[in-house]
């Protein structure tokens, strides 16, 4: 399994490394990129640690908004205002996860929730962030004062080796004795306090990590769309990570890349799509499927529920094993 997911990656890297010399849009490919890193971050919470949090579009939006505001207002270069954004999404993760930790199960997320709706409004108040217009015209400038990244195809490979980093440093934090640690409490926490550790301080700093590169990809999506707007900072960003999650495969490495690029492309080619089955079925219904995404998102939320409880990527897995096992 391990060969088998080394060379599924390598040709994973390898597809989007060539994807923009075979028509794909870079701006597009980019979006779904921060989608994907949101979504391994928020696996890495859930997935491996067994907290579900309602509120990680506070430090998506968040995050955003303090990107752009580096970089347009103070003037900072890309790479300082990624940092800043990663930075404030960190500091929100430990206040929220302070404030948070203690508590399990549904208090939990509910908490969670709480706090980011806050931070809606600070969001939809705040003069900084323009309110319902959001941050407009954030520039890309130059990387390290050298490399333009007006281009959309340097863009692009900055933006991919910074995803693939962040990618990296989420398997290597899972596979670590800390990463262990995590997976032993997420199966059985009343065991992992009986054998010593500090339960409440391991959660926290998952939280932290996790609101950190969830803060990552938020600044880097402002970065790429020139842009940050309340959506990013609105429950629904949050309700949308935990679809990602769950369609692609809770607890795998893999399922949030693939639920991510299933969410992001039904909500953006669901339109055509429609027009698509409208053309060969002659059912005019099909044309007005580009301004039902949430239903249709919705739809395959409840397939997946019932019928791969375990997610795309989790029912592949159990399908290779019990192979193996056979």
């Amino acid at each position: 399994m391990k060969k088998i997911s080394t060379v599924v990656y390598a040709l994973l890297l390898v597809a989007l490394i060539a994807a923009p010399f075979f028509g794909a849009y870079p701006v597009f490919v980019m979006k779904l990129m921060c989608f994907a890193l949101f979504a391994a971050a928020f696996n890495l919470l859930l997935g491996f640690t067994g907290l579900l949090s309602f509120g990680h579009a506070a430090f998506l939006g968040g995050s955003a908004y303090v990107a752009g505001h580096a970089i347009k207002v103070w003037g900072l270069t890309p790479e300082l205002g990624l940092i800043a954004g990663t930075l404030s999404g960190a500091f929100l993760g430990w206040i929220f996860g302070i404030l948070a930790i203690r508590r399990q199960g549904i208090y939990f997320a509910m908490i969670t929730l709480a706090l980011a709706q806050m931070m809606f409004f600070v969001a939809l108040q705040a003069k900084f962030t323009g309110g319902e217009d959001g941050l407009q015209g954030v520039p890309r400038g130059k990387l390290f004062g050298v490399i333009d990244l007006s281009n959309d195809l340097t863009m692009y490979y900055v933006a991919l080796v910074v995803v693939v980093l962040a990618f990296l440093l989420i398997v290597r934090t899972i596979h670590s004795p800390f990463g262990q640690v995590l997976k032993g409490i997420k199966e059985n926490e009343p065991r992992a306090l009986s054998l010593g550790y500090d339960v409440s301080r391991f959660k926290l700093l998952a939280f932290v990590i996790s609101a950190a590169l969830s803060g990552l990809a938020g600044s880097l999506k402002t970065l790429v769309l020139g842009f940050a707007t309340l959506s990013d900072v609105h429950w629904t960003a949050s309700g949308q990570v935990i679809l990602m999650t769950l369609v692609g495969g809770l607890g795998t490495l893999s399922g949030p890349l693939v639920g991510s690029a299933v969410v992001v492309l039904l909500e953006n080619k669901i339109g055509e799509l429609g027009n698509f089955l409208a053309r060969i079925t002659t059912v005019d219904w099909f044309n007005t499927l580009g301004e039902s995404v949430t239903m249709v998102t919705g739809l395959i939320f409840v397939i997946c529920v019932l019928a791969f409880r375990k997610g795309i990527m989790g029912e592949i897995i159990a399908f290779i094993d019990r192979r193996r096992a056979k």
